[in-house]
């Protein structure tokens, strides 16, 4: 026992010791004597945390608010100090120490992997600070108003949705359907912030890449969105939508054939086949457009397009209940059609669905049809979305390769299955 404790009070010494490193360094040019604090000072706040709840576990809760009173006013008193000599308004370094002093008393509490935590993201916030700063100074009206809106609809609306289906066949389920409008806003918003920093051509791939892991669809209607006023970027983003579509294969495949091994056999080259065509048209595209000599500024609009996601997510409820009826209506017999329309919204339902229906004895080749299928009509519909949305510019490039991948694609999957 009395091992642990001193385990705990050397973690707390720890945590002190790391935030006042870096406090220590931030103030390393400032004559001995004019630091409020720095790597004994955080180090002994640390300890004194860890020793002050121990105190209170045994004494009661009067140590430690006694502790954190003497602190806090130890602390203010030298930041008023140090703002009447040279009028330095930073309050950071008495915050600091407050939050190490909280953070030792977990140590000494036992909430070891809390207090470890604290620490290093509380080091790595101080340490940040020019790097903020210059993010603050460079963030425009209409960029926080976006940002403040994305937490509204995601952190605030979200959880109190009900994660139940009302109506026909239980099709309306608010959690499920919002979650749609936040993941295309997102990657809206994402995509915004990801081209401001990184530049159009390498912010549209990285917008492709790592939003066509969620939804290559939503990333399909954001950059098409983008596509309309800015025509002259329609290389590149048509690159960054067939990035996304082709992302979409290798999670297919992976999802499919850890749920129902077997298929790993029969999928793995008609989708190697149709994500290679992809990746080939997008890379083709993207290289284009760096080589091109004059390529004109990408002027970026309000990152936050709560409209265009509400009007998908109507879409994509209309399409639910359309693919529930042909279920109802046809049953395994219309499995084809019904992968075919599940698909038009989403891919990976029914590739699950169909896979652990080959789990309960539907053959191989009637799923990877099935799975196919609903890949083909998936792309279909993005296509369309390319077209309608961005125009012809981006859309006829986005359905030359799409189509092209579609056509290679099914012939190889006629070779290796048969015919469905």
């Amino acid at each position: 026992m009395q091992g642990q404790t001193f385990g705990h009070l050397a973690l707390a010494l720890a945590v002190g010791l790391l935030i006042g490193l870096e406090r220590g360094w931030q103030s390393r040019t400032l004559p001995e004597g004019e630091r409020i604090a720095g790597l004994r000072t955080f180090g002994l706040l640390g300890l004194l945390g860890g020793v002050a709840s121990l105190l209170g576990r045994e004494l009661g809760s009067v140590i430690p608010a006694a502790v954190i009173l003497a602190v806090t006013l130890v602390m203010g008193g030298a930041y008023l100090l140090r703002f009447r000599q040279d009028h330095a308004a930073s309050a950071t370094t008495t915050i600091a120490a407050l939050v190490t002093l909280g953070l030792g008393g977990l140590a000494g509490l036992g909430e070891l992997a809390l207090a470890a935590a604290g620490a290093v993201i509380t080091t790595l916030l101080l340490n940040l600070k020019p790097i903020l700063h210059a993010g603050v100074e460079k963030l425009q009206a209409s960029e926080l108003r976006a940002t403040l809106n994305l937490l509204l609809i995601s952190v605030v609306l979200l959880p109190v949705l009900p994660d139940h289906g009302y109506g026909p066949w239980a099709v309306l389920n608010p959690y499920r359907l919002w979650m749609m409008v936040v993941l295309i806003a997102s990657i809206s918003f994402g995509g915004y912030f990801a081209i401001k920093l990184l530049g159009p051509d390498r912010g549209i791939l990285f917008t492709g890449l790592f939003g066509g892991l969620s939804s290559s669809t939503a990333v399909t209607l954001s950059l098409a969105r983008v596509a309309r006023s800015e025509p002259a970027w329609s290389p590149t983003l048509a690159s960054g939508i067939l990035v996304a579509c082709g992302t979409m294969f290798p999670r297919i495949l992976l999802v499919a054939s850890v749920l129902h091994p077997p298929l790993l056999e029969a999928l793995w080259m008609p989708l190697a086949v149709m994500a290679g065509v992809t990746y080939g048209g997008a890379a083709l595209f993207w290289w284009g457009q760096r080589q091109a000599i004059d390529n004109p500024a990408l002027v970026l609009s309000n990152p936050f397009q709560l409209g265009m996601a509400l009007r998908f997510g109507a879409v994509l409820l209309l399409i639910l209940l359309a693919a529930e009826w042909i279920g109802a209506q046809w049953g395994a017999r219309g499995l084809y059609v019904l992968a075919i329309v599940s698909g038009l919204s989403d891919v990976d339902a029914i590739t699950l669905s169909l896979a652990r229906m080959g789990q309960g004895g539907l053959p191989v080749g009637q799923v990877v049809w099935g799975i196919l299928l609903a890949a083909s009509a998936n792309n279909l519909v993005k296509t369309g979305l390319a077209l309608g949305v961005g125009g012809r510019a981006i859309g006829r490039r986005v359905a030359g390769v799409l189509g092209a991948g579609l056509l290679l694609g099914l012939a190889v999957g006629f070779g290796v299955n048969g015919v469905p």
